[in-house]
């Protein structure tokens, strides 16, 4: 069995096209049925701001893996100055249920998140809506941090300019150049929000708070699930994509205020499968287009494969004794 710490993935080469084509792998599992996964219980004691997920889940195809995250959240960690969330990976053989690697990386959980991000920005971008990209980002921890790289990576000579912000400052010098000549940090998130072509919220929000009108043929990433009001809900009421609305209309999420408020069903909702099927193309060219992931262990699992497979290839990790 290979242990593989947060240090050993970080010195790994983050190869955003590899990450997201599993992701991909994985939506095709997803479409067949050749997947297993339970919806994930949170568990909550004392502070009910904090949470463990269990997310266990099979994968099949050419990913083949099964096993178990273990992701906690604890809001009030970066106060005691400790990371918000840290994980845990359990990765088995899907024949014999060996235990086969064990990943203690909060970065997993971040670049699987990027990389379904991913997925859905390189479909978008086949439409051709646009020749240059504006990306408006709110929230630069450690997922914001993640988006950027894997948008500046994706997008390339289309990335026109990203509008940073966050309710911390923000410092250029955590931006690496040349990336850093794109990025403009702003004021508020109506400076980043109006113009931008892909809007994305990395925020560990509790209320929402967005309620304006999306700039036409707009992609809005709602990584953080509570961001959006209500109010918006008409203009992307025929663009609504969730990863798995069993998992996404529940814990307050938008979606669930979508539900509740303005009347949303499951019916009336796409999977990532039909945007790989071709969804976004049905759509009138100035539609906006809202994708709402709650994170689904499948996607864990096949990053996590991602890279233990590139670990035994260059002999990296700690090997233990069964």
């Amino acid at each position: 069995m290979i242990y593989l710490g947060d240090k050993n993935i970080k010195n790994l080469k983050l190869d955003w096209e590899q990450n997201i084509k599993a992701i991909e792998l994985a939506t095709r599992c997803i479409e067949s049925e050749d997947i297993s996964q339970p919806i994930k219980p949170y568990l909550r004691y004392r502070n009910p701001k904090n949470r463990i997920i269990a997310m266990p889940a099979f994968v099949g195809g050419d990913i083949n893996r099964s096993g178990i995250k273990w992701i906690a959240s604890f809001p009030e960690n970066p106060q005691k100055g400790i990371a918000r969330a840290h994980s845990v990976i359990v990765l088995n053989e899907a024949e014999t249920g060996k235990p086969v690697s064990v990943i203690n990386s909060g970065s997993i959980s971040a670049i699987r998140t990027a990389s379904v991000s991913g997925l859905i920005i390189k479909k978008f971008l086949e439409l051709k809506r646009h020749k240059k990209v504006k990306v408006g980002l709110i929230g630069f921890g450690p997922i914001g941090q993640y988006h950027l790289n894997m948008c500046n990576e994706l997008l390339g000579d289309s990335l026109e300019e990203v509008l940073l912000f966050d309710l911390k400052n923000i410092s250029k010098d955590e931006i690496a150049y040349p990336l850093k000549d794109k990025v403009n940090i702003v004021g508020s998130w109506e400076e980043a929000y109006t113009d931008a072509d892909i809007f994305i919220t990395c925020t560990v929000s509790k209320e929402p708070y967005i309620n304006k009108k999306p700039k036409d043929s707009s992609l809005h990433l709602n990584v953080s699930l509570r961001d959006y009001k209500t109010d918006v809900f008409p203009w992307f009421a025929e663009s609504i994509i969730v990863d798995d609305w069993n998992e996404v209309c529940r814990e307050n999420t938008d979606i669930e205020m979508f539900h509740k408020v303005n009347h949303l069903e499951s019916s009336q909702v796409k999977l990532m499968q039909d945007v790989l099927n071709g969804f976004f193309k049905t759509l009138k060219k100035n539609q906006p287009i809202m994708f709402n992931p709650m994170g689904m262990a499948v996607f864990d699992m096949a990053i996590a494969n991602n890279y233990l497979n590139t670990a035994i290839e260059l002999n990296k990790g700690v090997l233990l004794e069964a």
